[in-house]
């Protein structure tokens, strides 16, 4: 079945996929999913496999946009001082029949309440199921801030919170925050396979996931009973393949419609390349490098400050990059509204570098892991080259890195365990709120998962975040989450790297794609000319 991995036309032509026919959309994947609960993951590859494709939530995003629309609810009212919020359901969204599993209602209040409760309550049957770990969940402090949630009726449902959380209702548009089918979930028990629920989807999306081949291919249909209106495709296919080079040898072949993450010192071909157009956009997003702070010498921020000024960061945006990122000094990226544009890089000073070493009882350097991506990733495209880079720039001081990598999910696995010591991590903002970035991925709730890899916790900073998520007036929140940008500069839990340009070669047969700021890939929209 590996030959899966590369395929040519006779292999598409076997799994009964013809390139030519209008409405199979291709779409060259950079990686396989780890999951299809998107629920239990924090990656890009896992979503677009699952949230986007297979579920829909109670609120969505304007695609293209940060905006939100109704989604599973139709409508909503938030009351008692934005401490409860009411979401009326659609009565008309169905789910996806699945091999023996046939629905026999569609979408109500059960649905919702068994999706959140199987998150937030550690007795429910499903909790611990596949891991238990919900790391977007715990981090953004969810299991804290609902109180209670409530069935008022079979399509009325009532979120009650601990106090105003201003983030909240574009939090419910993420991808963790899809909706699951109560009744295929109960199915799953009386057959004792519940782990079915995370491998076997089924949602109320566009498109009914129908076969995975592990590395190789994920194919799903058009749900044609979509409550939205069927897709205009027939049917979709993932075709994994993690090296750009040969996605984009696939799609000069015509052996796919899309691909992303194309290797940046390919773009002047791709942009010249007959049949093809390279979509690109202003990516919401950061590249970074993650200290543990709680690994010695980590935990001296004088030693993590001399490695940030070590970095030769222009030198990575030029090779790594080349030159299409901008460097990055905030924790945020520009485009979203709090970033704090006084801040700037930190300047590449090695004397200033050995001196804080050596105040700090490290004249001669010292050793450390430094981890990187398996994957490639819009904010950080090649990771192992950028580390590399990092090793060479730290070895000028004394510091020798050892370069440490691992399959993606077992990546973030060791990292939310806080094996490693330095690593290399990205992000693409899920809600267009700067709390998604400074809450999610450095907040005392985010220790453990795979968002805080840095392990930091710091109540000065943490009451920063709390004032932020309770503020509703947006220009106070963002003099609030200006205050937190420059603890985190002074502090130095990370060094951020580059705010990163979205690339996406497409067909000219392919319309109405849109890149969305958020870094989710959805097909529901797209066309296919003859």
């Amino acid at each position: 079945m590996k030959r899966y991995v590369v395929m040519g036309m006779v292999a598409l032509a076997w799994v009964g996929i013809v390139p030519a026919k209008p409405r199979t959309l291709l779409y060259c994947s950079e990686g396989s999913p780890a999951t299809f609960n998107p629920a239990l993951v924090t990656d890009g590859t896992t979503f677009d496999a699952s949230s986007r494709a297979v579920f829909n939530r109670l609120v969505e995003f304007v695609p293209g946009t940060t905006q939100l629309q109704p989604g599973l609810a139709a409508s909503w009212s938030i009351e008692d001082g934005g401490r409860r919020y009411v979401f009326h359901l659609r009565p008309d969204a169905p789910f996806h029949p699945r091999g023996d599993f046939k629905p026999t209602r569609t979408l109500n209040a059960d649905d919702v309440l068994f999706t959140f409760n199987r998150m937030r309550d550690k007795n429910h049957p499903y909790h611990h199921v596949s891991g238990g770990t919900y790391a977007y969940f715990e981090s953004m402090g969810l299991n804290e801030l609902i109180r209670d949630i409530r069935k008022i009726d079979e399509h009325t449902v009532a979120f009650e919170l601990t106090h105003p959380e201003a983030p909240f209702l574009a939090d419910l548009a993420m991808d963790f925050a899809s909706i699951h089918a109560a009744e295929y979930a109960d199915f799953l028990l009386k057959r004792h396979t519940p782990e079915d629920l995370d491998r076997l989807p089924v949602g109320t999306g566009p498109f009914r996931m129908v076969q995975y081949v592990p590395d190789a291919m994920i194919r799903y249909e058009a749900f044609k009973s979509h409550w939205h209106g069927p897709p205009a495709i027939d049917r979709l296919v993932f075709l994994i393949t993690p090296d750009a080079a040969v996605r984009w040898l696939k799609m000069r072949n015509r052996e796919c419609h899309l691909m992303p993450y194309p290797n940046l010192a390919e773009l002047e071909t791709i942009r010249n390349t007959k049949g093809v157009r390279l979509l690109s956009a202003p990516g919401l997003n950061i590249g970074y490098l993650a200290f543990n702070v709680t690994k010695k010498p980590l935990d001296q921020q004088k030693v993590r400050l001399a490695l940030a000024l070590a970095m030769d960061q222009q030198a990575i945006i030029k090779a790594i990059y080349h030159d299409t990122a901008l460097p990055a000094a905030a924790a945020i990226p520009p485009s979203l509204w709090g970033y704090d544009k006084t801040l700037k890089p930190y300047p590449h000073d090695l004397q200033r570098a050995r001196t804080l070493l050596a105040e700090a009882g490290h004249p001669h350097g010292f050793s450390l892991s430094l981890w990187a991506m398996p994957v490639q990733r819009p904010y950080i495209p090649d990771a192992r080259r950028t580390a590399e880079l990092i090793q060479a720039d730290w070895a000028k001081i004394g510091v020798k890195a050892h370069i440490v990598s691992y399959e993606w999910g077992e990546y973030l696995k060791r990292a939310a365990l806080g094996e490693h010591d330095a690593m290399l991590m990205g992000w693409t903002g899920d809600n267009g709120d700067p709390d998604n970035f400074l809450g999610t991925l450095l907040s005392c709730s985010g220790v453990g998962t795979a968002n805080n890899v840095s392990r930091f916790c710091d109540p000065g900073y943490e009451s920063l975040i709390r004032q932020g998520r309770q503020e509703s007036d947006q220009a106070k929140r963002a003099a609030i989450y200006g205050k937190a940008q420059v603890m985190l500069y002074q502090m130095v839990p990370w060094v951020p790297i580059a705010y990163a340009q979205v690339f996406m070669p497409v067909l000219e047969q392919v319309h109405g794609y849109r890149i969305s700021p958020l870094g989710y890939h959805a097909f529901d929209e797209v066309t296919l000319q003859p």
